[in-house]
């Protein structure tokens, strides 16, 4: 491919890839030198032009020695923009979704129902790239551009013509999930998270908007859940950028969610739509999957979906990996359930959907990651001490920091709390007192399979872990 503003000694240099680290380039490619939280990309130009660099997208100055330089006050935005020519062509119709819970399970949800009626679809985030037939893990929620553009690029190959996203704060802050068109952007929920990363609430909160103001496409569609604290301003914000806009929830005016009730497998919910009710039988518990669903749908209907589809889609989705995952049942007869709950608002909402399934008493075990907002520590231990009968604090992905004194941040907000830093220590004591009628929640970390210490990350599945206590 020949980009025709990329022109050195009078001749046209062939492009043939992209990368942000200095070490993937090959001759031809182009690359992203941006300032990092860890490195400055800048230092690594002279490496990268010796590999063969033939461009650098770097800040006005920046001298790039013998390669093309292309200036930009916004380098990693210019990178997407030409990274994104370069890889084209996606698949036909593109969704995706932000807010601080609920993207992972949004997107999944979004990719089953698709499949339901007849479309091969994908899902990329924090579970990685997933199909019908594979599931491919990233590491990371929004992966970076030249992976998420190839991972775009590649499943177009494969024939895959829907997709959803997860657009998360740091990847739009960055320009990780920039240059495809997207069709239909939604918003989940908002509450403190990532506030190691962004300076304030506010910075967050901006940083998330970016896919309503710049990212969705201009005759996109905006799909808001009605009943968060920030709704409201999202929708101001769609609505300021002439948006189509669609509305669920309590208040949506697309998608109206009337009674809901809990039943033993799940919960039944009456759901209003272009003047009818149905009831809908979902065959997930709590009221944040309820939120999950409908916005999904929501995205089914943005991208031309009929309501008969979509409904009976609703009624069929499957649980998804570490999201309120029933692991296993004790020998006692308890249930133990996974979920990812890694913020104050998430551990609440896991704690309140298992809370009708209690007969007897919900054992929570949970802890927090090192080396990320501090300040969340304390009010999780207060949530978990406030909506359960016995909380057991553990060591979730301590990272750098000291465990311990993690673990004593978390307890100042549930002091009576069981100390147990061993995780799987923690697991076998909670099920040792887990009854028949008891509930045993591990939250934190969800679908991960490795316990990140130090830095080291050592093999281990809180699903795994608690069958194996279990047996």
């Amino acid at each position: 491919m020949l980009l025709q503003d990329l022109v050195r000694r009078g001749g046209e240099q062939r492009v043939t890839g992209f990368a942000i680290d200095h070490r993937k380039i090959e001759p031809g490619y182009v690359f992203g030198a941006f300032a990092g939280a860890r490195f400055n990309g800048e230092d690594f130009i002279p490496e990268a032009v010796e590999r063969g660099a033939v461009a650098i997208v770097c800040r006005p100055g920046v001298d790039t020695g013998t390669a093309f330089r292309i200036e930009s006050d916004n380098p990693r935005e210019t990178f997407a923009r030409i990274a994104a020519t370069f890889y084209a062509p996606y698949p036909d119709t593109i969704v995706a979704v932000t807010g601080t819970n609920g993207k992972t399970s949004t997107v999944e949800m979004c990719r089953q129902m698709w499949r339901m009626m007849g479309k091969r679809s994908a899902s990329i985030g924090t579970l990685g790239v997933t199909t019908a037939d594979d599931q491919v893990k990233t590491g990371l929620t929004t992966p970076d551009i030249v992976t998420f553009l190839n991972n775009m690029a590649g499943l177009e190959r494969m024939g895959v013509t829907h997709v959803a996203y997860e657009a998360s704060s740091h990847g739009l802050d960055q320009h990780r999930s920039e240059g495809v068109h997207v069709a239909a952007a939604a918003f989940t929920n908002f509450s403190r998270d990532h506030l190691d990363y962004h300076p304030t609430m506010e910075d967050y909160f901006e940083a998330k908007m970016r896919l309503f103001d710049e990212v969705v496409a201009e005759d996109g569609t905006a799909v808001v859940w009605t009943d968060d604290p920030s709704s409201d301003a999202v929708i101001a914000r769609a609505k300021q950028r002439g948006l189509k806009l669609m509305t669920v929830g309590e208040r949506g005016e697309t998608i109206r969610l009337g009674d809901r009730r809990s039943t033993a497998l799940g919960q039944a919910m009456a759901i209003t739509h272009d003047g009818e009710t149905r009831l809908l039988k979902l065959p997930l518990i709590g009221a944040y999957q309820a939120a999950n669903v409908l916005t999904a749908a929501g995205l089914m209907l943005a991208t031309g979906a009929g309501w008969d589809d979509v409904f009976a889609a609703m009624g069929r989705v499957s649980p998804v990996r570490g999201r309120l995952e029933r692991a296993v049942i004790s020998k006692k007869g308890a249930p133990v359930y996974v979920d990812y709950a890694h913020t104050p608002d998430a551990l609440e909402a896991a704690i309140a959907a298992l809370r009708p399934h209690v007969e007897k008493r919900l054992i929570t075990v949970f802890g927090a990651g090192g080396d990320r907002d501090t300040g969340k520590r304390a009010p999780m231990g207060e949530v978990a001490a406030a909506s359960s009968d016995i909380v057991i604090v553990t060591d979730d992905n301590p990272r750098s920091e000291d465990p311990s004194a993690i673990r004593a941040e978390v307890m100042r907000g549930a002091p009576d709390a069981i100390e147990i830093g061993g995780r799987r220590e923690a697991i076998e004591k909670a099920l040792s007192l887990a009854e028949a009628g008891d509930i045993v929640l591990l939250a934190g970390k969800g679908h991960e399979q490795g316990q990140i210490i130090g830095e080291v990350t050592h093999p281990f599945d809180d699903a795994e872990v608690a069958r194996e206590c279990a047996a």
